[in-house]
């Protein structure tokens, strides 16, 4: 597979159930299914079947490989930085290897400064086909949650960081929020309690809707911000908060503003 080849978001051609294709600026390999094969990747091309970040000593010469067993592939990693995932999830050296799932899946390799190299892979599905396009089909809608105003406008504050896209952002504390929405609403009764207890009650809202990372036993402990940092992190995804919702903490009428949000789930 040459250099040239685009992208394997793009699908891939027809093939065996279970072949793998990998793909980086470099060029790309491809492997047939058979129990034992292995792919490997790194930054020594005469090594390597996939070079990935050539010119970046950062990357190990042998960063990672992918092996076929028990009718999956298998993603090692043989080198010294982390492979990062979907989801964010860090592959470690020496740690137990991950499947890869049919279809498209995008891994960065950290580099130098803030350099981060991609390696495409993509395992042909049980048809060995490409996933149909779906030009005309309609567009499914992010799942909207629904906030009462006083709701919308304590989640605003408490996620006003994440919403102004600071680096490393983290959730206000509940006296912060209950301060600035006090400044913001002086006749109503704007407590830490207050807060928390809006947003605890959110949060408990999504988890009976099958949100995981909303209670401290998936997250075990110390909690810390957690609870916070994953509600938020779900209503920025959702569409169901947006960076206009800070033009809320500017108003200074003692009523919130309702926003109607027609699709948004109870």
């Amino acid at each position: 597979m040459s250099a040239g080849y685009g992208s394997l978001a793009h699908g891939v051609p027809p093939s065996e159930p279970g072949t793998i294709f990998a793909l980086a600026v470099a060029g790309g390999f491809t492997v047939s299914p058979r129990e034992g094969r292995t792919l490997v990747f790194g930054r020594n091309r005469e090594d390597v079947h996939v070079c990935v970040g050539e010119d970046d000593r950062k990357v190990s010469r042998q960063q990672g490989r992918l092996v076929r067993e028990h009718d999956s592939w298998w993603m090692h990693n043989t080198g010294r930085q982390p492979i990062r995932l979907p989801g964010s999830r860090l592959l470690f050296p020496a740690e137990e290897p991950v499947p890869l799932a049919e279809g498209y899946t995008a891994v960065f390799v950290r580099g130098t400064r803030d350099r981060e190299h991609l390696l495409e892979l993509f395992v042909a599905g049980s048809d060995g086909q490409r996933p149909a396009p779906r030009h005309q089909d309609v567009t499914e809608q992010p799942r909207l949650w629904r906030l009462t105003p006083e709701e919308r406008l304590a989640l605003v504050a408490l996620a006003q960081r994440y919403l102004l896209q600071q680096a490393y952002p983290q959730p206000m504390a509940w006296g912060q929020v209950a301060k600035q929405l006090a400044e913001l609403q002086p006749d109503k009764a704007w407590g830490a309690k207050r807060v928390e207890h809006l947003v605890v009650g959110v949060r408990t809202r999504l988890v009976r809707a099958g949100v995981s990372g909303l209670t401290r036993e998936e997250v075990g402990e110390p909690v810390g911000n957690s609870l916070n940092d994953n509600l938020i992190k779900e209503l920025l995804l959702s569409t169901s908060l947006v960076p206009p919702d800070l033009a809320l903490l500017d108003f200074l009428d003692n009523d919130c503003p309702d926003t109607d949000f027609p699709n948004a789930e109870a």
